[in-house]
């Protein structure tokens, strides 16, 4: 069997016989009057009227996916973004171009023209009057072109994924149809959609550490933005009391089955509310946008059969903690206590961990893969949020919650803190963890401070991961199956 290298040769070889017919094997633009799924269903309407005159005549164009030679006869497959469609093209039709199929390849992109009609096994098919090589492609399809199963291919050269998978393709579909409904379902109740900068100053609003550039013109280091947060509540405070952002967000932390550099968030921010809205909204929100992308509100994960009807159960942090892991975190309110309970536990603890980072790590080890149904973990340690509002009457406690299902986290909620001294001082006591050691704090954000000393109103602020959303949405167990183009380690070349 050819090599790569030799059937690549061999395409080179149909090119420049193309080229030498005087026949443009790139041009810029191709007639098509019909899409693939267009075309059958014109000719399925031409039938149900009666088949009364001529049958339609279309022009289709897409990738040859399969084709057949019968002699004086061939079949051949074009695929293009809305499906397939068979093309019959014959010698005593075409003449001489029809040995000039000889040249045409799989993976080639043509355009083809002539009427439809329907073959002897029943399938809509356009007999060719003539047709034109749009895009000689010069390297063959994969060997598995109907579904590449390497990892490592698929993600690094997603268009051979795409072209080889439909279930992929039906994926990348499905959250463009998510992305859209959660616009228009925030569009629908007020928000206005607005953008706020990538390029930062100051990395805030999370704890994450963040990606750093350099603006030459400024002769000043930037940071990508870890978050949409301190931005959009710059808006509440000057006036709009519903708004919202859809953005890429850039985290340089680890890669991992949930976790990718550079991921989606949706942030929405209303004036006047509470977390408790919030919650309400979230569970709204998600319930919403799968009964409109997917016609239900119940998916299954894994061996699971999420239900997404609100409302979900709603449990505080240390009661869940308590449940799952017999940890109350108040009889460890130290962070060598809570380190040296965790060690005894088998978890690894590193050196520079605050009390709030083994909080977090506890977390995730006992309670997160628990909550497969959704679920609202509610009202966290201080310790845990700096910028959410003090619950009332619960020293020590915010006013926020993560929404969790099927064992990850899809949002995260406060109400959102407006007490500029309050804020002052946690972000001072985030310097000091900072300067002791960890680099997963929140920055002291002056322009931000002096914003909340002009005032801002109560508000609830809501985050919720596209890319999450969709893996529960669509049934993946990886990030990167849900991301067009996920970040890889660069291949190392001889």
């Amino acid at each position: 069997m050819p090599g790569e290298d030799e059937l690549i040769q061999q395409r080179r070889e149909k090119l420049a016989r193309i080229r030498a017919r005087g026949v443009d094997p790139y041009p810029a633009r191709a007639v098509r009057t019909h899409t693939a799924a267009e075309a059958v269903a014109a000719f399925e309407a031409w039938e149900r009227a009666g088949s009364r005159g001529a049958a339609p005549e279309v022009s289709v164009a897409g990738r040859i996916r399969a084709s057949r030679d019968m002699g004086k006869a061939s079949f051949a497959d074009l695929q293009d973004g809305s499906g397939r469609i068979q093309c019959f093209l014959k010698r005593d039709i075409l003449g001489d171009a029809y040995t000039q199929l000889a040249d045409l390849d799989l993976g080639d992109f043509i355009g083809v023209t002539g009427a439809l009609m329907r073959t002897r096994t029943g399938e809509v098919t356009v007999e060719a009057r003539s047709y034109e090589v749009l895009a000689k492609a010069l390297r063959p399809p994969p060997e598995k072109w109907h579904g590449i199963e390497d990892v490592e291919t698929r993600y690094r050269q997603r268009y051979l994924d795409l072209m080889s998978n439909p279930d992929v393709r039906e994926i990348f579909r499905t959250r463009s149809a998510i992305v859209a409904a959660v616009r228009r379902y925030l569009d629908e109740r007020g928000f206005m959609e607005v953008e706020t900068p990538v390029l930062q100053p100051e990395a805030g609003g999370a704890t994450a550490r963040p990606f750093v550039t350099h603006h030459n013109a400024l002769d000043q280091d930037f940071y990508l933005r870890i978050s949409l947060e301190l931005h959009l509540k710059r808006l509440i405070a000057g006036g709009f009391d519903r708004v919202y952002e859809l953005g890429r967000i850039f985290r340089n932390e680890g890669v991992s089955t949930r976790n990718n550099p550079e991921f989606t968030m949706v942030e929405a921010y209303q004036a006047y509310a509470g977390y408790e809205e919030v919650a309400r909204l979230t569970e709204d929100l998600v319930s919403s946008v799968a009964t409109q992308v997917l016609g239900a509100t119940s998916v299954t994960f894994g061996d699971h059969a999420i239900d997404l009807t609100p409302p979900w159960r709603r449990v505080t942090m240390r009661d869940a903690l308590i449940e799952h892991a017999g940890i109350d975190f108040e009889e460890f309110r130290t962070r060598d206590t809570l380190a040296e309970e965790l060690r005894r536990r088998g978890i690894e603890v590193e050196a520079a961990w605050s009390w709030a980072k083994l909080l977090d790590e506890a977390l995730s080890v006992y309670v997160e893969p628990k909550l497969v149904q959704p679920a609202f973990l509610l009202d966290y340690p201080i310790e845990l949020s700096p910028l959410a509002k003090r619950k009332a009457g619960a020293p020590g406690l915010v006013e926020r919650f993560e929404a969790y299902i099927a064992g990850f986290e899809v949002a995260n909620a406060y109400s959102e803190l407006n007490d500029p001294v309050d804020q002052r001082e946690r972000f001072e006591e985030q310097a000091r963890l900072r300067a002791a050691g960890d680099e997963e704090t929140q920055v002291i954000d002056e322009d931000f401070l002096v914003m909340l000393e002009h005032g801002m109103p109560p508000a609830g602020g809501l985050g919720i991961g596209i890319d999450r959303l969709v893996m529960v949405l669509t049934g993946q167990t990886s990030i990167r199956e849900v991301i067009l183009f996920p970040q890889l380690r660069r291949r190392v070349t001889d």
